[in-house]
Formats: structure tokens, sequence, C-alpha cells
């Protein structure tokens, strides 16, 4: 790694000496797809960061449910919320396609904290953001119906994803329906019902926003 470089975003308030630290504290670890990178109720230890690759953030509950909570990708922690707030994960997280995972010590991030305040507010944005999405999920999935769902997940993995109307979906049908907070044979109906209504093209993961319209009307609608 070059010395100047950093393996985590500086937003450009770092300085040399910083960027050093962090540099001599940090490793980097390659994982394959459906490898985890960190389960629920194990210590944390270390702050991460995503180099490459799509990592599914998910909670298991009672009976073995699980929910997911997010998609993370490229350029963005995980697992801040855990880190900055308890000394237990939370919540699992596991690699969709092979990723690539910087891990810098915990300690030396937090001293870096309490030195650089314009670096903390970066982050306290960053755990805003983490805590309001995930707040906005619970709440459409109490009040939103499952059409509405579902074609909220699809605009989610075009425009925050993917950036385009043509992608695949990383998850399984079963993934998604723990995303959707429903079952497989619901999620796939209702995908079905959208293809037939040339809503979206589906051929196996395979998608494509025939009409961005409607599925915009849908999400918002539910």
């Amino acid at each position: 790694m070059d010395k100047m470089s950093c393996p985590v975003p500086t937003y450009s308030v770092l300085s040399n000496e910083e960027i050093e630290m962090i540099n001599e504290s940090s490793y980097f670890v390659p994982y394959k797809k459906g490898d985890i990178i960190f389960r629920q109720n194990t210590p944390t230890s270390h702050i991460m960061y995503i180099k490459s690759g799509l990592v599914k953030i998910y909670k298991e509950g009672r009976n073995k449910k699980v929910i997911i909570l997010k998609i993370s990708k490229e350029n963005q922690f995980i697992g801040l919320l855990s880190i900055f707030g308890e000394n237990l994960f939370q919540y699992s997280a596991s690699a969709l396609e092979d990723t690539e995972i910087f891990y810098v010590d915990i300690g030396v991030f937090k001293n870096l904290i309490k030195q650089n305040g314009g670096y903390s507010i970066h982050l306290m944005r960053q755990l805003s953001l983490d805590g309001l999405q995930i707040f906005d999920k619970l709440i459409n999935l109490s009040h939103k119906q499952l059409p509405g769902r579902i074609a909220e997940i699809i605009l989610y993995f075009s425009d925050e994803i993917f950036k385009s109307t043509v992608f695949e979906f990383p998850l399984t049908r079963q993934e998604l329906a723990e995303l959707a907070s429903t079952t497989k044979e619901s999620l796939i109906r209702t995908l079905s019902e959208f293809k037939n209504d040339k809503i979206i093209e589906l051929d196996g993961r395979k998608v494509e926003i025939k009409s961005n319209d409607i599925i915009n009307i849908l999400s918002k609608l539910g």
C-alpha cells in the first residue's frame, strides 16, 4: 500500500500522519461469495470497509427467521452501528459476491475520531444514514402492501446498487423474500404478476424495468 494512500475514505480532512497511522493498523481480507464476514452476537474488534463487492447485512430472530436489513456495496463501512453502540455485533454480514474488506484496528480508529473532529462529523453522517435507512425499511414493511415492497426492492437495486434499469438480483428468491419480509411463494407470485403486466422483464435473476413510472408509483403508494 502506498504510504500516502488510505484504505478508508479520508474525506480530505485526514493529515498525512493520520493516514499513515491507519495504514499501519489496517489489513486486507478477501472473501468468496457466501462467506460469513461477521456473525450476530460476536465481539466487535475492527472497523470494516468494503473495497469491492456486495455485502448482505441481516438479523436473525426467533425460530431462525431472517430479516435482511440492507445491502452494502463498495466504498461503504459495515458494522458501524454495532461497533460504536455495543461490544457485540447486533446483526450478521456475508458476501453476496467475491468481496474485498479492509480491517482497521478499532482502538486506532477511535483515537483518530477523538483527535479529528472533522472526520468525526463525516462518520456521524454515515451512522445517521445507516440508521435512517433501517428506520425507513421498518416503516415501509409495516405500512406498504407486498407489491409496493417488491417495487421498492427493484428500485433499490436499480437506483442504489447497480445504477441501471437492467441488472441481476444478487440474492436468491428466498433472500429476496427475507428482504421484503414475505414468503418465497408470495415473492415469486408478485414478480410473475409484474412480468405479466409488462412492468418488468424477468429471466432467472436478470431483471429489466420496462415501466419505470409504474414501478415508482407502486413503490410510493405501497
